[in-house]
């Protein structure tokens, strides 16, 4: 039993075509997991409570255009509609995607990750940073990110995507490093 569960592990791959880049990245600190974890169960259940799509997170390939961006977003809310992108990975382009900033990564979830959700039109992006127990969100207006919400330390973020969905910041970093 211990090999198939150490092959299953060895199986997942945290690699991510950027660009036409190969990139791998390390796996993420406990910090990084405790955010995503608890991000993951309040629009998870949000989205189940009034039957809106599903909620995945990394990893898990989202595919824009084979071989040139296939990336890993932490999570990824996909509407009802739209889940016929959802295959053996996800084709397509997700409705919602969070990337939580860890050490190093800093210009790729800010910078190139940004633009090329902005590129493929992923209707909301929400940028987490542990550090400053910060939430961005941006929303697609036109073909371009501007800044819906952004909360720093304390008060709560709201998405426009998913009407009534809303974050504490409290209830996210309050137990990071504790």
């Amino acid at each position: 039993m211990a090999t198939i569960v150490q092959q299953k592990i060895s199986d997942i791959d945290l690699t991510e075509i950027i660009n036409g880049e190969e990139i791998m990245s390390p796996s993420p600190l406990s910090s990084h997991q405790e955010i995503l974890l608890e991000l993951t169960s309040s629009m998870r259940n949000f989205v189940k409570s009034k039957n809106l799509g599903k909620v995945f997170i990394s990893p898990l390939d989202v595919i824009f255009e084979e071989g040139k961006n296939r990336l890993q977003p932490d999570l990824i809310f996909i509407r009802k509609q739209n889940l016929g992108i959802v295959q053996d990975w996800i084709r397509g382009v997700p409705d919602l995607v969070v990337e939580i900033v860890s050490q190093g990564s800093v210009t790729l979830d800010t910078v190139t990750k940004k633009a090329i959700y902005e590129t493929y039109g992923v209707g909301e992006y929400w940028i987490v940073f542990p550090e400053f127990a910060c939430i961005e969100v941006f929303i697609l207006s036109g073909n371009r990110y501007e800044l819906f919400a952004s909360k720093e330390g304390e008060g709560s973020v709201t998405s426009k995507m998913l009407k009534g969905f809303e974050v504490h910041l409290k209830e996210v970093f309050e137990n990071v490093n504790s």
